[in-house]
């Protein structure tokens, strides 16, 4: 259980987010769609060859690559290029009060450009060339950094974190930790995850994959829809505002793609974010469930929720509303808190609970009303991933 030793805190602002994922592209209307649990998932049989998924799907108008370095073309980076447009307001405002600021990027991805490569070898395959504007560069886990390095002309720390579902999340937890460390003023992070052959086929390859909206935490889970989308927090020094407090990280290594049973790895991975943030499990207003839907994740979860939070805590997953977004989610969910909190809104947990698995204080739509309830100053953020890697992100409004 967690010690609950006060910290002293170095401040860590995270900035408004900016978002491009299956809810919409604007804080508002994401916010809007998340806390009336409207699902921003569409079937298709775009990836699969006749098998129609409920997939997770950006309808945004993205920009035009056409004139970018062909090593820069992919949808991934154009994901995040809309969403460096929504940042960019933030961004500027701060340089122009801190013109020196020391600036750094780190992102969090599993996919990269790995679509535009097999498209490409898939020509190669058919016709033995591989398309005049093939570069290898676009899918190598540094090209999202990379790309928004170039964008930026940023030249300080520039790095991506590839841990799978985890990515992101430990981009903002490494942004924190290069603003501790005095090696950044500010930092730009969060992650992209784009929807491709590669993804949707491995995964059912996997049988985790749905062919109904998914269902996290119900009896009739049977895995996952996927999604994709960007998200970049503007992450800084500053005093105020909503600061990123506590960041809890394991490693349980129990197996290559299941959980570890019993959620040892992600209940340690809560209770460091705690004790770090200094905060008893009860003055936690929120948890942000990682919730896949999947058999083997909810059950772990809910055994580590229960244990790390024995006298409850409002909770849910909203995978249900945007798919899994994979190395995305854990910055887009990190938004979703941050929203929950600015908004004193909880996101609804859309399905009734499997009554096989520890009870759990879901958000449903008929929860208590705002009158009823304290406000939401605290939010934790729970990421899981291939191979036991696990993350709790902690966010809170300063007073």
């Amino acid at each position: 259980m967690s010690r609950n030793v006060k910290k002293i805190h170095k401040p860590c602002r995270l900035q408004a987010p900016a978002v491009v994922c299956p809810l919409g592209d604007s804080l508002d209307a994401i916010a809007t769609r998340l806390f009336d649990g409207q699902r921003g998932l569409a079937q298709s049989d775009a990836y699969t060859a006749g098998r129609p998924l409920w997939l997770g799907t950006v309808t945004t108008p993205l920009p035009d690559d056409s004139d970018w370095p062909a090593y820069h073309r992919s949808r991934n980076n154009r994901l995040l290029a809309a969403a460096l447009e929504r940042l960019t307001p933030s961004l500027n405002s701060y340089l122009a009060e801190y013109p020196d600021a020391r600036l750094g990027i780190v992102m969090g991805t599993s996919t990269s450009g790995i679509g535009e490569t097999g498209a490409a070898l898939a020509q190669r395959l058919e016709t033995g060339d591989w398309p005049a504007d093939f570069h290898y560069a676009r899918h190598e886990i540094g090209a999202p950094s990379d790309f928004l390095a170039w964008r930026l002309g940023a030249t300080g720390p520039c790095y991506t974190l590839s841990t799978a579902c985890t990515s992101s999340a430990k981009a903002l937890a490494s942004a924190r930790r290069l603003i501790h460390a005095g090696l950044c003023d500010a930092v730009i992070a969060g992650g992209a995850d784009t929807l491709c052959e590669l993804t949707v086929n491995g995964f059912a390859s996997l049988d985790a994959i749905s062919d109904v909206p998914n269902r996290p935490f119900a009896a009739a889970r049977d895995g996952i829809n996927l999604g994709e989308g960007a998200a970049l927090f503007l992450v800084t020094g500053e005093e105020g505002g909503i600061q990123l407090t506590g960041c809890g990280e394991t490693s349980d290594a129990y197996h290559i793609s299941a959980p570890r049973p019993d959620g040892g790895g992600a209940f340690e991975a809560m209770c460091q974010a705690l004790d770090m943030a200094g905060i008893h499990p009860e003055q936690v207003d929120y948890l942000n469930l990682h919730g896949t839907a999947t058999r083997q994740n909810d059950s772990m979860e809910s055994l580590a929720v229960a244990r790390a939070f024995p006298d409850g805590v409002a909770c849910g997953s909203t995978k249900s509303l945007t798919g899994h977004t994979l190395g995305a989610c854990g910055a887009l969910e990190a938004a979703f808190c941050w929203l929950a909190i600015r908004h004193d809104r909880l996101p609804p947990h859309l399905d009734t609970p499997d009554p096989e698995l520890p009870s759990l204080d879901f958000c449903t739509q008929t929860a208590q009303p705002i009158s009823a309830r304290p406000p939401v100053r605290r939010a934790l953020s729970n990421a899981f991933a291939f191979g036991g890697n696990n993350i709790a992100l902690l966010m809170e409004q300063a007073p």
